[in-house]
């Protein structure tokens, strides 16, 4: 069945990236656009200006649903990104431009309960121990299970793929059985640590800093707001002091809205230090570091997820 507007689809590369426009687009580009998406390749190819470059919106992982708005007969396509909450923007989830390419119809193959991949990077293979036929699946896709595990391997529905793909089993996990604890949000974010920072970035290739607080609950099946003054609205707020490792920072400068999100690391030590892990625009990095003083002073509360 072919895309139409008004209708779902599903992301069919490992990582998809939400544009402002069609025309904002930059020549660094092009790896991004094509029918495999090739983020690796995109993102090494940029300097450190164009990695922070305002024409990304944000990131869809494979499998990941979408409402189709608009298809153009240049191939592109306008859609909200129904998974990613965006309350400012439109009710009903992200919305942006894709390639329509990296697109396909759903496909209600598979009854089973998804899986999710549980490391940070991987591929699926056209067989066990086969060629890579999909590389670059980041931590936090979805997967539906094609059967069982065969000799270590597991088959699974790939949106576009006529048959099954395979993956080593334990590179997947089962959702969580009850509701997942902030040490254990911190601790997938953690895994995340020296990925390079990208505007709009929401995978292992590139990331930003309510982009990575996202996917870390993503990974544990709680679905966040895409940007940070959304997370904000999103999760309670706490007396500052009884923060612990995985609730989150919150940072604001005076009279405006929160510009920046980071995961608490540790308690508040005695001489009032604190500390955190955050996709850094300054430092184009996911770090861990105790709060800078100009942190601390734009730093405007600390929430529970």
């Amino acid at each position: 069945m072919e895309l139409q507007p008004g209708r779902e689809a599903v992301v069919r590369v490992a990582v998809a990236t939400l544009w402002t426009s069609p025309e904002a687009v930059r020549p660094v580009d092009g790896p991004a656009l094509t029918a495999r998406a090739d983020i690796l390749a995109w993102v090494s190819g940029m300097n450190t200006d164009q990695q922070v470059g305002d024409c990304v919106l944000s990131q869809l992982l494979l499998g990941e649903r979408v409402l189709v708005s608009e298809l153009r007969p240049d191939g592109w396509a306008r859609v909200v990104a129904v998974e990613q909450p965006a309350a400012k923007l439109d009710p009903r989830g992200y919305p942006g431009w894709l390639p329509a390419e990296q697109l396909t119809s759903v496909d209600p193959t598979g009854t089973e309960p998804p899986l999710v991949v549980d490391t940070t990077v991987t591929g699926l293979h056209a067989a066990p121990g086969g060629p890579v036929v999909v590389p670059g699946v980041v931590v936090g896709t979805r997967l539906v299970p094609a059967g069982p595990a065969r000799d270590d391997w597991r088959p699974v529905h790939v949106p576009g793929q006529a048959t099954p793909l395979w993956l080593p089993d334990d590179h997947l996990a089962a959702p969580p059985g009850a509701a997942p604890s902030a040490q254990q949000a911190l601790a997938v974010a953690q895994r995340l640590l020296d990925v390079i920072y990208i505007w709009g970035g929401l995978s292992a290739h590139g990331i930003d800093c309510s982009g990575l607080v996202h996917l870390a609950w993503r990974r544990l099946g709680v679905l966040l707001p895409r940007d940070a003054d959304d997370q904000a609205a999103a999760t309670t707020p706490l007396t500052l002091g009884a923060e612990r490792p995985g609730d989150l920072y919150f940072f604001a400068r005076p009279g405006r809205k929160i510009h920046h999100i980071g995961i608490v690391t540790a308690p508040p030590a005695d001489g009032g230090e604190r500390r955190m892990l955050h996709a850094c625009y300054r430092r184009r990095r996911v770090i861990e570091e105790p709060l800078p003083a100009d942190r601390t002073a734009t730093l405007v509360g600390a929430h529970r997820v």
